[in-house]
């Protein structure tokens, strides 16, 4: 935890991967360039969006796992798959491949529930079955099955010059228990309960709190996490905000980071649609000025590791300042050592 002045952890960032239409490979190029500057830079850890139908990473473990040939420290995560989009079978056999290139690296946050935006293309998705899929958290106990090497067939044996195997191949010890799960205040109580990491952002729910205070609820779900946790003393928790340093950075940056803040702010005034969603206001500055409003934030308090989200539309250049400065100033700022 780092509250109480404690030094924080770990320091992370999570991106969204974004891209031309015109020119995808020049935006995924970039986004693997990010993750070897932050190993350079010391960061512990890289986190990568999942988007789909959109201009960001459609695919992050295909990423992750180009990631994982070009450093050899930094963890690599996702943040997170929605599972309702995937086959947990398949995916747990990625996911291990993965894991075992980048030498036990990965961090694979998952969530679950109906895809956004499903009845635009859920024919094409699942044809036959898109009015039954399950989209309950029973498809990631079906993932961590497979990542633990539970059967999943039921035959094991040599056919001709076939060799089958009853768990899913290959198999990653150890990758199971670096799931994490993101969610509200059931989603938090559930996580724990199962032994996962936690993961937050700028988003939360209202639901079963009185609170209309962002860091208040988000402080609220940490508590509940850890208080279902099987073991707190395993347990990790990352809190994810969009935070911007400005240490380096020239006026004109600044000006535009002022404006990204100011056209985000009006959505923090209150609850927004049918489940009462919170965001978060954006955080811009100096990094003195960063630590001294994180360590008064009640999720940032209760939470061991960071994963600072990068905003969605600033140029390269824009990022090589900020998660430059986050490094140098803020994390130090924080009392965090680069790894």
């Amino acid at each position: 935890m780092t509250g109480d002045n404690l030094p924080l952890e770990k320091m992370g960032f999570l991106t969204i991967g974004r891209f031309d239409e015109d020119d995808p490979r020049a935006g995924h190029l970039e986004t693997l360039r990010m993750i070897e500057m932050a190993e350079d830079l010391g960061f512990d850890s890289v986190w990568v969006r999942h988007r789909h139908l959109q201009f960001g990473i459609s695919s992050p473990i295909a990423v992750l796992a180009a990631a994982a040939m070009r450093t050899s420290r930094i963890e690599l995560g996702t943040a997170v798959i929605p599972l309702g989009l995937e086959n947990p079978f398949r995916l747990a056999e990625d996911l291990a491949t993965v894991d075992l290139l980048a030498e036990g690296r990965l961090n694979p946050g998952v969530s679950v529930g109906t895809p956004m935006r499903y009845d635009d293309y859920k024919t094409s998705l699942y044809p036959d079955t898109h009015d039954i899929e399950d989209f309950s958290k029973d498809r990631v106990q079906r993932l961590l099955s497979g990542l633990r090497g539970e059967p999943v067939s039921s035959f094991e044996g040599t056919v001709g010059i076939e060799t089958y195997s009853t768990r899913i191949q290959p198999h990653s010890p150890g990758l199971a228990d670096r799931v994490w799960y993101g969610g509200g205040l059931a989603s938090a109580q559930w996580a724990g309960e199962q032994g996962l990491n936690y993961l937050t952002s700028s988003v939360v729910s209202f639901e079963g709190t009185d609170s209309r205070d962002f860091a208040t609820i988000q402080g609220e779900h940490i508590d509940a996490y850890l208080a279902h946790h099987r073991d707190p003393t395993r347990a990790r928790v990352s809190q994810g905000l969009v935070v911007i340093p400005t240490d380096s950075a020239t006026p004109e940056q600044i000006r535009r980071y002022e404006d990204y803040r100011a056209s985000r702010l009006p959505r923090t005034a209150g609850p927004q649609g049918p489940r009462g969603m919170m965001f978060s206001p954006d955080y811009v500055g100096p990094s003195d000025e960063l630590a001294e409003q994180l360590r008064s934030h009640a999720g940032f308090q209760r939470a061991s590791e960071v994963a600072f989200a990068l905003p969605f539309s600033f140029d390269a250049a824009d990022y090589e300042q900020i998660v430059t400065d986050m490094a140098r100033h803020l994390g130090p700022a924080l009392g965090w050592s680069p790894g």
